[in-house]
């Protein structure tokens, strides 16, 4: 199976193609700096990977991208990008919610753990965090809870599953102190590796109907909400 994987949905552009499938599966990856920087350097990147692989557009089985929850603008860009390329390739799209995908990358990074309950956690800037529960179990993921979009501190740990995420950073101290903590993003090799599965179960889609997963409307603070987190923050102990 010969997937192209993209995901821009956090400030880090990453891209994923493989080639073929089981062991002998080839797979050629790249990352780098994202947001601004996405929509000058997403498509040659991904035209140097299917080069290295020897790949033609038409050769692809279906095109991956991360649909959201995320940046605004990176959902967009991933999005029509993945519609575009699909077009000419006449090949399915398969939108993957990021959330899934930070707590697949999780999974893998923590030994390829047969069985974890993972409360992923992504950015969602403006003082907020978007998060949903995810269990791993008998070789496949099931989704606990839908997207939600909270404070940090309204965020209710179970006392058992892992946090993993790109939040830390900002909002640590405002998470449970006890929960292990993972720092992962959606990555693009993450999303090959639910691919198969989404596949399977009829989750592509024809490019007409791929769709970012937004849920928020408001994508930034006003002048005046940003001076109160501002003062907000100055007056705390």
């Amino acid at each position: 199976m010969n997937l192209l994987a993209l995901d821009t949905s956090t400030d880090v552009m990453s891209i994923a193609l493989q080639r073929g499938a089981d062991d002998a599966a080839a797979l050629f990856q790249h990352s780098a700096a994202g947001g601004a920087q996405t929509s000058t350097h997403l498509i040659p990147e991904i035209l140097r990977l299917m080069a290295l692989a020897q790949l033609r557009f038409a050769d692809l089985d279906a095109i991956v991208f991360g649909a959201g929850p995320g940046s605004f603008t990176g959902l967009r860009t991933a999005c029509s990008v993945a519609q575009g390329l699909a077009f000419g390739a006449a090949a399915p799209v398969l939108p993957v919610d990021t959330l899934l995908a930070v707590a697949e990358e999780a999974r893998y990074h923590n030994g390829d753990a047969q069985t974890l309950a993972v409360t992923a956690l992504l950015d969602a800037r403006m003082d907020e965090l978007y998060t949903a529960d995810f269990v791993f179990a008998r070789g496949g993921w099931t989704q606990g809870s839908s997207v939600r979009l909270i404070k940090p501190e309204q965020l209710v740990w179970n006392g058992t599953n892992v946090l993993a995420g790109n939040g830390f950073d900002s909002y640590g101290a405002r998470l449970a102190p006890l929960a292990t903590r993972i720092t992962a993003l959606p990555t693009a090799t993450a999303l090959l590796r639910l691919a198969p599965a989404l596949l399977a179960a009829g989750a592509a889609v024809p490019a007409e109907q791929a769709l970012p997963s937004y849920i928020r409307d408001k994508v930034a603070q006003t002048t005046r909400e940003r001076a109160t987190i501002k003062a907000l923050a100055g007056a705390a102990p």
